[in-house]
């Protein structure tokens, strides 16, 4: 099979804390908005953390309450934002052959919402009668699932859990089946929905995440004060073609995906390796693979957590991949989205696909002090500047890291 076909992205769908479509919510991130705020989910008087970067979206005019109830959030969310990247991209039945079609899209921790639900309704009732939509509902492939059967899509049909670093797995994996001619067309991404008591709990007894009720000062990524990122929902959905594909129905095109890099640190269950040789590694493969120089990027979007660990040991990988003191533009934009975890890697290929359009480097909101360990060309302002080539980092827990480079695409269109 060929393995220089080339891939680009023809559709996009997003359901963030900060937008409920990829428009609005790319919107958001040009203003700047913060998506961070208290709890609404449920009452956090006896938990410490009492800030989380929720969705706000009406399901009901997007799913029939008595379908959604068969589904645990994370997928309703898959959903709505594949439905919005299929129209995006115009691929249908009559454009596209369905078997040569898939999806791919990652949770990192799946319907966790619904297993707590449906343990406490056991708890209480007997275990015996627990929703018969319980495993359907709570395993991490679903969301997959549900899209291939909603879309027809009869090709590869897959979920990567690779925690934090799922989302950007899986559009790059798909972006592979595309490139080696396995498919033409993937759906691709990740979703995620776990502002739930025990999620928040699990992560505050590990340190993980902010504790304060600031805002404003909670996700500061690179800042001297951050202490632990904010947890948030949401999915992040693109559509990925070969692009002769894509100029045959005569389809518009976003941007390219030119390189997909990953590694393992094998080092920690949860700590970054401290001199940042994973990220390293993932970095240098994306480069290799999309045949570039560290000169050629002209936008990091962060991985970024707000963790005094990952914001420093990336700063450090950045630094060995790039140059000492380089001044490549950085920014991570979970400032604004808090961290989505397995959709984080997916939202933030989005983020990269526009900067790239329309050449602009989104901003590292509301940092103050920048750490002087963390020695990175952090923006802090949106910049109007040509961008022909982004690279996106998800590092996650495992050891877990990818790398994306998404690419000005000279074929695309406005």
């Amino acid at each position: 099979m060929s393995t220089n076909r080339r891939v680009v992205i023809t559709g996009m769908g997003a359901v963030t804390p900060i937008g409920n479509t990829h428009a609005d919510f790319w919107a958001a991130v040009r203003r700047g908005e913060c998506g961070i705020a208290p709890i609404t989910a449920y009452d956090t008087a006896n938990q410490a953390v009492k800030l989380a970067a929720e969705v706000h979206i009406d399901t009901d005019a997007h799913i029939p309450p008595n379908e959604a109830r068969k589904m645990d959030r994370f997928t309703v969310l898959a959903l709505i934002a594949s439905r919005e990247a299929l129209s995006d991209s115009g691929i249908s039945a009559e454009n596209t052959k369905l078997e040569r079609a898939g999806v791919l899209i990652s949770s990192g921790i799946g319907g966790l919402a619904t297993t707590a639900q449906e343990h406490a309704r056991g708890e209480a009732k007997g275990f015996d009668r627990v929703s018969p939509f319980f495993i359907p509902m709570a395993i991490s492939n679903m969301a997959a699932g549900r899209v291939a059967i909603e879309a027809g899509f009869l090709g590869s049909c897959s979920c990567v859990v690779t925690a934090c670093a799922g989302g950007t797995h899986a559009v790059g994996e798909a972006m592979r089946s595309i490139r080696h001619g396995y498919s033409d067309v993937m759906l691709c991404g990740g979703a995620e929905a776990c502002v739930i008591p025990l999620a928040i709990g699990g992560f505050t007894s590990m340190q993980a995440l902010h504790i304060g009720d600031d805002a404003s000062r909670a996700s500061i990524p690179f800042d001297r004060e951050r202490s632990g990122f904010v947890l948030g929902e949401g999915a992040g959905i693109l559509v990925l073609e070969e692009l002769e594909h894509a100029l045959s129905r005569g389809a518009r095109i976003y941007a390219e995906v030119t390189g997909f890099g990953d590694s393992c640190d094998a080092h920690h269950i949860t700590a970054p390796e401290p001199n940042g040789r994973g990220a390293v590694l993932a970095m240098e493969n994306a480069l290799s693979d999309a045949n570039l120089s560290p000169s050629d990027v002209g936008y990091i979007n962060a991985h970024g957590t707000s963790t005094p660990l990952n914001d420093r040991g990336e700063a450090i990988a950045i630094n060995k991949v790039f140059g000492e003191g380089t001044r490549v533009p950085v920014s991570s934009t979970k400032s604004m989205t808090g961290h989505l975890l397995g959709a984080a890697g997916a939202v933030e290929a989005i983020v990269c696909a526009y900067a790239v359009r329309d050449g602009y480097i989104p901003a590292n909101i509301n940092l103050r002090e920048r750490d002087s360990d963390c020695a990175v060309n952090v923006i802090t302002s949106g910049t109007e500047t040509p961008v022909r080539h982004a690279m996106s980092n998800s590092l996650g827990f495992g050891g877990h890291n990818a790398t994306l480079i998404i690419s000005h695409c000279e074929e695309g269109s406005k």
